[in-house]
């Protein structure tokens, strides 16, 4: 008797395998988990929502500055248009931009909220991120809260040419006000954070708390070492060298950082 392999059929979403580790995580096991591996601790990149979804008390989000959009003012073209860029970018993770601002409330305590997805064309950091950075922190100055920034980016976007890197000055202005008005820029440094994201607003926190393992700098360590020829130290530019060299204030584990924010807050407020 003749016997045919019957197809077993597994929905393809079931099982993820850490990037670090390599082991298989039970997607439910690993959403359960705040989307961190069980078995060796590594942070996947969460979504705007999913980022939200961890920091943000529940229903209390209210986004602004929506209807601000980038668009192709440089008709600008490298294997694809810009338009045609920003178009897939938004299809692909449900966004408008690669920042996400509104107010919400943390553990209670009211803050202005912007969240950066990597997912919207690597995070970059065009005019309009710019400017929703810069009305974030004008909403925080305008009800004298907290601002509170999530980045992860690839650095500034090349597709609007100058215009992006001015944004580098423009958001360290904003937060030169925020300053003056005695009101702190808690910002948390997620995989990755690097380029112009890093040399403005991302580095310019009162207190700046990073993710473990997560990868922060201005340029690749790749670029570094064929720049100075020289040998990078393991771990260069990872959330714990930093830490060690004083470039970030602290390490926390996304279980942990809601609540150390909200102690942050109070600190701040007292």
């Amino acid at each position: 008797m003749e016997y045919k392999a019957e197809k077993l059929d597994i929905p393809g979403d079931l099982w993820v395998k850490c990037y670090k580790c390599g082991n298989a995580i039970y997607n439910k096991d690993l959403m359960l988990h705040q989307k961190v591996c069980p078995k060796c601790g590594y942070h996947f990149k969460l979504t705007f929502s999913e980022r939200v979804g961890t920091l943000a008390d529940e229903g209390t989000f209210q986004e602004t500055a929506s209807n601000i959009r980038s668009r192709d003012f440089l008709s600008f073209i490298d294997s694809s248009p810009y338009s045609r860029r920003l178009e897939s970018s938004a299809k692909k993770s449900g966004l408008s931009e690669a920042i996400i601002i509104g107010g919400c409330r943390i553990g209670g305590r009211e803050v202005s909220l912007g969240v950066m997805d990597f997912s919207f064309m690597g995070g970059s950091m065009g005019s309009v991120v710019g400017e929703r950075v810069t009305r974030m922190i004008e909403h925080a100055i305008e009800r004298k809260v907290p601002a509170v920034t999530v980045t992860a980016s690839g650095g500034a976007r090349m597709q609007e040419g100058i215009m992006s890197l001015m944004q580098m000055a423009k958001t360290s202005g904003a937060l030169a006000r925020l300053r003056a008005a005695a009101l702190p820029h808690i910002c948390v440094l997620t995989d990755p954070t690097t380029g112009g994201t890093t040399a403005s607003y991302a580095m310019l926190g009162d207190i700046n708390i990073a993710e473990p393992g997560a990868l922060i700098g201005f340029a690749g360590p790749r670029v570094i070492e064929q720049t100075i020829r020289q040998k990078l130290p393991s771990g260069f530019q990872r959330s714990e060298y930093l830490l060690e060299h004083g470039m970030v204030d602290m390490v926390v584990e996304r279980k942990d950082l809601k609540d150390t924010l909200v102690k942050i807050i109070d600190f701040f407020g007292k």
